[in-house]
C-alpha cells in the first residue's frame, strides 16, 4: 500500500464509522443524520480515482467495505429497544450496497474522466447514489424480501402512508428511501466544491 493511500482509506473508515453512528438518530420524520455523512464516501472515492486512478479508489472502497462490515456485526449483537441495532437483512443490504455503488462508480468516473472536470465526478456519484439507495432499502425492508430473515418483523416499514406525507399511499420505506435519494442527489451538487478544491490542491494543477 502506498502512503499516499493512506489519507483515503482513513477518511473512508472514518465516514463509514459516522455514518454508522449517526444513522441511529432521526432528522426529522423520513431522515437520520446518517443520511448526511454517507454521501461523502463517494467525494472520497472520487477524489482517489482523479488523483491516484482506479486502483487506489478501489482500494478505498475494499476498506470502507470492510470498515462497514465490522461496524454491521458489532450492530447485530447490540440490543436496542427493538431489538439488535442490526438485523441481518439491514447488514446485507449495507453492504451489497456500499460495494456496488461504490465499484459502479468508480467505473463510471473512469471513462468519463478525460471530459469536463465536473461530468465524471457529477455522473458517477449520481448513478451510484441512485444504485446505492435502491438496492439497500429494497432488501432491508422490502415485504417481498421478508424470507431472508423470517424472525425479523419490518411490518412496520411496510405500512402504507402517504409518500412523504404529501403523495399517494406507498409502504414507508419507500418514502425513507426517496428522502434518502434527494439528500444524495443534492449533495452530489455540492460535492462538487470540495472535490475541485481537494482535487487542485493535491494535484497542483487544473483538474
Amino acid at each position: 500500500m502506498r502512503k499516499h493511500h493512506i489519507p483515503g482509506i482513513l477518511a473512508m473508515a472514518a465516514i463509514v464509522v459516522a455514518s454508522n453512528i449517526l444513522v441511529q438518530f432521526l432528522f426529522g420524520q423520513w431522515l437520520t443524520w446518517g443520511a448526511f455523512t454517507y454521501p461523502l464516501a463517494f467525494l472520497v472515492t472520487d477524489v482517489m480515482n482523479r488523483v491516484y486512478g482506479v486502483t487506489a479508489a478501489r482500494r478505498v472502497v475494499v476498506a470502507g467495505f470492510i470498515t462497514g462490515v465490522v461496524c454491521s456485526l458489532i450492530g447485530t449483537q447490540i440490543e436496542g429497544a427493538y431489538g439488535p441495532l442490526v438485523t441481518w437483512r439491514i447488514a446485507a443490504g449495507s453492504g451489497l450496497a456500499f460495494l456496488t455503488a461504490q465499484l459502479v462508480d468508480i467505473v463510471i468516473f473512469d471513462r468519463l474522466r478525460d471530459q469536463r472536470w465536473w461530468r465524471a465526478p457529477l455522473a458517477s456519484t449520481l448513478v451510484g447514489s441512485s444504485l446505492d439507495t435502491a438496492i439497500f432499502f429494497t432488501i432491508a425492508f422490502s415485504a417481498s424480501l421478508a424470507f431472508l430473515e423470517p424472525g425479523n418483523d419490518t411490518g412496520w416499514a411496510a405500512e402504507a402512508l402517504p409518500l412523504l406525507g404529501l403523495g399517494p399511499q406507498v409502504p414507508l420505506w419507500v418514502s425513507l428511501a426517496l428522502a434518502d435519494w434527494m439528500v444524495k442527489l443534492g449533495l452530489a451538487l455540492l460535492a462538487l466544491v470540495p472535490f475541485r478544491i481537494i482535487v487542485r490542491s493535491l494535484t497542483r494543477q487544473p483538474t
